[in-house]
């Protein structure tokens, strides 16, 4: 028990708390609001990585459905998925890649987990619409 609340009580002081709902709309606000000032690398980095994840499931969805197939698919999803990003950090956030370590930083944030949900959602999808069952 006492264990517990010394856990609690550093995690308090870390800033970590049980009500992260407020943390997210936070972070949601700034991830919205353009040319946001990031006093926090790792937030911005956070923004990157859960929107590729998002990202990555609504195009392995969108391909399961179209129904698209091969290198196309996967190529596609690439394309869209950095282009996307190029997008937003550049022209709608408009950071300074340099402090992040380069373009090629920001743009692989969480790209190969991203390209396993795609994976994933496209797969699923595709089979459960476009096969047919030998039942």
């Amino acid at each position: 028990m006492a264990n517990s609340s010394a856990k609690k009580s550093s995690a308090k002081a870390n800033g970590d708390d049980s009500n992260n709902g407020g943390n997210l709309i936070s972070l949601l606000s700034k991830a919205v609001t353009p040319e946001f000032a990031w006093s926090d690398k790792d937030e911005f980095l956070d923004v990157i990585y859960w929107m590729r994840q998002i990202l990555g499931v609504v195009l392995g969805l969108a391909w399961g459905i179209i129904p698209l197939k091969g290198f196309l698919g996967l190529a596609l999803f690439l394309l869209v998925n950095v282009a996307v990003v190029y997008i937003y950090y550049n022209t709608f956030q408009k950071v300074d890649e340099e402090e992040y370590g380069g373009a090629t930083e920001i743009l692989k944030e969480g790209l190969m987990t991203s390209f396993s949900s795609f994976l994933v959602a496209w797969i699923i999808l595709y089979s459960a619409l476009h096969t047919e069952s030998t039942l």
